[in-house]
Formats: C-alpha cells, structure tokens, sequence
C-alpha cells in the first residue's frame, strides 16, 4: 500500500504552553506530552522537518504582569524561561521516543541550551533533527506567535501550523460562544480586518510581508498534525488567497 507523501517539507509548529497542561490547572501534563511527542515523532518519520515555537502560559505569562506587581519586561523575560522549561520537557519527551531534538534559545544559557543561530538551526534540520526555539524572540512585547512567524521566515518554513483547542478561527471564541462562524479559509486582509483573536496580529502581518501560509488547528485531535502536513483539509487556512 502507498504511502502519501507530505505537503510540506519543512514546518514550523507552534504549541501554546497551555496543550501541555491537558486538565491540570498548571504545569506539564505527562500524558499530553507523551501524545504530542508521539505525534511529532510520527510526522518527522514521514521525512519532514520540524521546527518547533513554544509558548509558556502553562508556567507564567507576561501579559499578566500587573497582576503580580511588576513591570511588563521583567514579567516578559519570566515567560521567556517558561518557554524554555516547556521546549526542554518537549525535548526529552521526543528523545525518550527516539528522535533526535535540539533545543535553541533567543536568551543565552549555554548550560541549559544552544544560542540561537540561523544557519545552525538549519543545518539542525537537514541533518534530521526536531529543533525547539526557546525564549521566544528573546526581546520583551513579542508574543511566541509572532516568535514562530520569525523563526518559520528564518528556516524557511513552507508553513506555519498554530495549534490550538478549537478546531480553526471562529468570529467568536466557541468555548464562549454556542453558534460563532468558522471560517475554513482566510486571507490575511480579512483576519486582521475582523480582529480576529486566535492569534496574534503581528505574526499574520509578518506572515502576510513574506506570504508564509498559516494553517490553525486543533491539537487535542489526535492525528491532525499528520494531518494538516499531508494538505489534508484541517482547519483553517489563512493565506493570501481567499479560494
């Protein structure tokens, strides 16, 4: 039997830190990240190559600063570190199923992980390895989306897959909602124009600058990463094509 061949050749995949906490209030969820892990290990087997963004709301977010009592950069650099605790809890995983993972951060900590630089990310993912970008865009007021526009741009990425826990971009969150409209495709005109909140707006302008589709997803149903890299119809694709 044939065996479908990717779409993609190259991904960049980014993972909110909240995937990783499953039904625990904070933190990692070991079952979630032995899943995710699987389910990457099973898409770089296909012969692809993985890039990985991940966030850090499941430690600590810097959007929360003011809670805490504290100032916005301080508070930014802490969710930066979260990034990385989860992108080194990733990388473990996926080495303990046998894929090779190098864990890259925009911060310098050569103790904990490689400093991020291009071409060696690249060479990296040539030489079949899963590369996690830590640290976001090491720089605060940038959000881990618009992290992974920059890095997709960097490698470049075919595609940028966000993963979420809704099944693409509604008009309204549906968790909240009982009847938002799904939108299967979008360009990027259209998503910024409605405001749309799924992600992050400087990461579709980005995108938008260098015409890098984006393919928004629901990660909690198992199979869809496999599924949006063999151009399966998941999601929603936002593009600079509206059909």
């Amino acid at each position: 039997m044939s065996v479908k061949k990717p779409r993609f050749k190259r991904i960049l995949l980014k993972l909110s830190g909240e995937a990783l906490m499953g039904q625990r209030p904070y933190g990692v969820d070991p079952s979630v990240l032995k899943t995710v892990a699987e389910e990457i290990h099973g898409v770089q087997a296909l012969g692809v190559e993985i890039g990985i963004v991940i966030g850090g709301g499941n430690i600590f977010r810097g959007l929360h600063a003011s809670e805490y009592g504290m100032g916005r950069v301080a508070a930014d650099h802490m969710g930066m570190l979260a990034t990385v605790m989860n992108a080194l809890a990733l990388g473990e995983a996926l080495s303990q199923r046998g894929a090779e993972a190098r864990i890259m951060s925009a911060i310098e900590m050569n103790k904990v992980a490689e400093p991020y630089i291009r071409q060696k990310a690249v060479t990296h993912l040539r030489r079949g390895r899963i590369v996690l970008f830590g640290a976001g865009t090491g720089n605060p007021y940038f959000s881990t989306d618009t992290a992974a526009a920059l890095r997709a741009m960097e490698i470049n990425a075919e595609v940028l897959l966000k993963a979420t826990k809704v099944d693409g971009v509604y008009s309204a969150d549906p968790e909240k909602n009982p009847s938002p409209e799904f939108f299967p495709r979008l360009t990027y005109q259209e998503f910024l124009k409605k405001n749309l909140q799924v992600l992050d707006m400087t990461a579709v302008a980005l995108a938008m600058g260098q015409n890098l589709p984006i393919v928004v997803f629901n990660l909690r149903k198992k199979g869809n990463i496999k599924r949006v890299t063999l151009g399966q119809k998941v999601g929603t694709i936002i593009s600079g094509r509206s059909r």
